[in-house]
């Protein structure tokens, strides 16, 4: 179950339908008034249907309106004891100013991220990946470092994974993917041009495909049998990649420990394993 009714709205405003967004605006404009409110006053506010609103819920994922208001509630409750937005990196300033900007911006993002990424879909990502024949990771400029990150991760517990940063190679690999594989797309704003052809690809082969995208309807999470989402709602270029970057890396940690915890003791060994090889080769150098 996902939480982050607040967070929902904001991340899915751009995506969501004309009469959808409207609601959406209403309560985000309005939040601590709307978890007091029935389905037909809100209806009557916003100056939209009943049925609007119930399918806004079900676009952000939740069971219907209620749902979404104890979410909204929630959030509430927790912003009274966070900062309620990410704060501008100053380029001029005490480093003292810079060190807290930075290290909020980066902790609200994880934060955030535990508000809309689902506990069953980590876990189906989690059994699909322990399971894969292959794993192929794809992500392009700042996302193909998380997927360099993954890899190596995975690589160390003596997984079958690939990772590829251009079309060329993406294509390659997905091409030799078949059903039992996973390819695993990552892009932040889920619309990378080269993950979606290179995960059109892999599905057409019946493989499994993962997403981890920022949370709303992309083209990449459409593609997708599993999606995972972050969130990152900073309005600084400056600031954005850095903390959606945490934000993605944490989702990858924890992947990495739900497949390592599977086969525990076969995985310790071959982190051992590992561990002692690249000792043994820096005697070397």
């Amino acid at each position: 179950m996902i939480a982050g009714g607040i967070v929902s709205l904001r991340e899915a405003l751009q995506s969501l339908k004309p009469m959808e967004r409207k609601v959406a605006e209403y309560i985000l404009q309005h939040p601590s008034e709307v978890v007091h409110l029935s389905v037909q006053k809100l209806a009557e506010l916003a100056e939209v249907s009943e049925a609007t609103i119930v399918r806004l819920a079900q676009s952000l994922h939740y069971k219907g309106f209620q749902e979404l208001k104890l979410k909204i509630a929630a959030d509430l409750a927790r912003n009274k004891e966070l900062k309620d937005t990410y704060q501008e990196i100053q380029m001029e300033g005490p480093v003292a100013s810079l060190i807290d900007s930075v290290s909020h911006n980066n902790m609200r993002s994880i934060q955030d991220t535990l508000s809309v990424l689902q506990a069953d879909q980590v876990e189906r990502a989690i059994e699909h990946l322990t399971h894969a024949g292959k794993i192929a990771l794809f992500g392009v400029g700042a996302s193909a470092v998380i997927a360099q990150d993954f890899k190596q991760k995975l690589t160390r517990i003596n997984r079958w994974c690939e990772s590829a940063y251009d079309f060329d190679s993406q294509a390659t690999i997905a091409a030799n993917l078949r059903e039992g594989d996973v390819a695993f797309g990552i892009s932040y704003s889920g619309r990378t041009e080269d993950i979606v052809q290179s995960l059109t690809i892999a599905k057409e082969s019946g493989t499994t495909i993962v997403s981890l995208t920022k949370f709303g309807s992309n083209p990449v999470s459409e593609l997708a049998d599993i999606r995972l989402f972050t969130s990152s709602l900073e309005q600084s270029i400056r600031s954005g990649a850095m903390a959606s970057r945490i934000a993605q890396l944490n989702v990858i940690d924890i992947l990495f420990v739900g497949v390592a915890r599977n086969n525990y003791e076969e995985n310790i060994m071959s982190l051992e394993k590992t561990r002692q090889a690249v000792k043994i080769s820096k005697r070397y150098e």
